[in-house]
């Protein structure tokens, strides 16, 4: 396929990210899953970044990131802000790559998230209680130190890492009919729609978001970027009130559709997931599991392939037996 207009991302970025990646990253696994198939009357594949190095996908945006800088830039060192995975990703990029790094996370932030950034090498800043006061935070260290910022999606070097997942889908499963994909700030949905529409524009990229946090389903349908959080979610790893601009501009021309899915769905979802499939999922990574379940895609999936993204599996021990305690099941 040739993409009519112009993108921040092609599928040449992805490709060379891909290589840049080799030999780092694992090829996740991708099986089917009997239970979803059986429950939503289609082919059911749960691609497995929930057990990707760092427990999450954000270490492919990550290390393509970090890889294209130049010696000089490396030497200046490097920051970040993110609470858990993307620092996670970072901070282990760091430690392969020989750079000096440093992570803002919020007060708030899963303690074993934080635990595991320190290990892999980053030195962790502990502030405030919310992106914008994380990102200020970040803004004052750039200013005083002269490091490099390392974005946790908005960049077309993360959004190529991210987009090497949708390369790995096709060649597992060259027929697939619709990919689901948690949405945040839009990194992951936005590599991974540019990968495989590039290849297959039939294949369908629908993107899943909190009711409670949802600023890139907003932005899709009214048509111009915004923002939209009401509270937070148990899907932490995508409370992203506002996407990013390069990301949105992906999003808007690639991805089919948006679906919200309400708390209860996604704690049903982690559930499910533990239960019926043995995977330990986060909030976020249990988001496109929850709109299958939810009956939302049944139009998309009845009778089709379909690939659901888990995308991280970052939890703490004691939020899973609260999440178990608690849901409908």
């Amino acid at each position: 396929m040739h993409i009519d207009y112009e993108l921040p991302v092609t599928i040449i970025d992805v490709l060379e990210a891909k290589k840049r990646l080799a030999g780092y990253i694992y090829k996740t696994g991708m099986p089917r899953s009997n239970y979803l198939s059986e429950c939503c009357k289609g082919e059911i594949f749960l691609k497995f970044e929930n057990m990707q190095r760092t427990g999450s996908f954000k270490i492919r945006g990550a290390f393509n990131k970090l890889s294209s800088l130049t010696e000089e830039e490396r030497k200046k060192g490097v920051v970040a802000c993110s609470a858990g995975n993307h620092a996670q990703g970072v901070s282990l990029s760091c430690a392969i790559l020989g750079i000096n790094g440093k992570v803002v996370m919020p007060n708030g932030a899963p303690k074993s998230k934080v635990a595991a950034t320190t290990d892999y090498s980053a030195q962790v800043v502990m502030h405030g209680d919310n992106f914008n006061d994380t990102i200020a935070k970040v803004s004052e260290i750039v200013e005083m130190e002269g490091r490099i910022f390392i974005p946790p999606y908005d960049d077309e070097h993360v959004i190529a890492g991210q987009g090497t997942i949708g390369l790995e889908i096709l060649e597992d499963l060259y027929d697939v009919d619709n990919v689901i994909v948690p949405i945040g700030g839009g990194g992951l949905i936005a590599g991974i729609a540019l990968a495989i529409k590039s290849i297959n524009p039939t294949i369908n990229i629908i993107g899943v978001q909190a009711e409670n946090v949802h600023g890139m389903a907003a932005s899709f349908y009214k048509g111009e970027l915004m923002a939209h959080r009401t509270s937070g979610t148990l899907a932490d790893g995508c409370d992203v009130s506002r996407p990013g601009k390069i990301t949105y501009e992906i999003v808007k021309k690639l991805v089919t559709d948006i679906v919200l899915v309400s708390e209860d769905e996604i704690r049903n979802s982690m559930v499910a997931l533990i239960q019926r499939n043995k995977v330990v999922t986060e909030g976020a990574g249990a988001l496109a599991t929850a709109a299958l379940l939810s009956g939302k895609l049944d139009h998309y999936i009845k009778g089709r392939k379909t690939v659901s993204i888990i995308s991280g599996g970052n939890i703490d021990l004691s939020r899973v037996s609260q999440i178990t305690g608690s849901a409908d099941i």
